[in-house]
């Protein structure tokens, strides 16, 4: 197995890191790995947040669900899936553009998770962890004023990055759905109540495992949680400013 095959098999969340700092040099690889991310007609329709100040960091950690981790990681970038700045070029050529609607907004989600998930294997190679914060789509009113953004700049993903320490290098990497639940041939597929109990069953490595206790337990802790409906209400308030004119 090659050695960037074997690095997305074995990258795993980190949550807990050493006390050590990224070095320029590797934080710059970083970023520019982003920025060498595919891109949807060349647009890189993204910006990227480096959170520097420790007091915003605070802020942060505090908007997104209470994750204290957040605060103790060296590198945090926030990246923004941004319609503005190909708007203001066309307003700055002399032409009266349309506003951005939401094909716009998803095209650039694509493109700001995609430059994300560059930057993501690119540190892990360098022996650098990480760890997505879907929570930065909460609390929209004090986000856009924290980083003073404006309705068709949308914050979609915050990463974290560390040297995991020695437990967070230990730990195993949770189990994956196998394929077979996954690549459907040609069309998509609705799957049985019985292939959703064998997936979950055969995912779990506890010979115990009860599917309606999990199931039960996974929709109170986060599908039907408050930061679940928080994040919901946030985005639905994002989506507004990209509807038909």
């Amino acid at each position: 197995m090659n050695p960037t095959i074997n690095e997305l098999k074995e990258r795993k969340s980190v949550r807990i890191f050493e006390n050590r700092k990224i070095s320029e040099e590797d934080e710059e690889i970083i970023l520019q790995s982003a920025i060498e991310a595919p891109t949807a007609g060349n647009q890189m329709l993204y910006s990227i947040i480096n959170v520097k100040n420790k007091s915003l960091k605070n802020e942060l950690s505090i908007t997104c669900d209470n994750q204290g981790f957040i605060n103790e990681a060296p590198l945090v970038l926030i990246f923004l899936a941004d319609t503005r700045r190909w708007y203001d070029s066309y307003v700055h050529a002399g032409i009266l553009p349309r506003k951005p609607l939401v094909g716009d907004l998803f095209l650039a989600i694509e493109d700001a998770m995609i430059a994300a998930q560059n930057s993501v294997v690119a540190a892990w190679s360098m022996g650098i962890g990480s760890c997505y914060i879907g929570d930065i789509l909460e609390n929209r009113e004090k986000v856009m004023k924290l980083l003073h953004l404006d309705e068709y700049v949308v914050p979609i993903t915050m990463v974290v990055y560390g040297y995991p320490t020695a437990n967070q290098t230990r730990r195993k990497k949770p189990k994956r759905f196998n394929k077979e639940y996954i690549v459907f041939e040609d069309e998509y597929r609705r799957m049985s109540k019985e292939e959703h109990i064998k997936m979950f069953t055969e995912r779990s490595e506890d010979e115990n495992f009860d599917f309606y206790d999990f199931i039960g337990k996974f929709h109170k802790r986060k599908y039907a949680s408050n930061f679940s409906l928080e994040m919901s209400r946030s985005s639905l308030d994002y989506l507004k400013f990209f509807q038909e004119e």
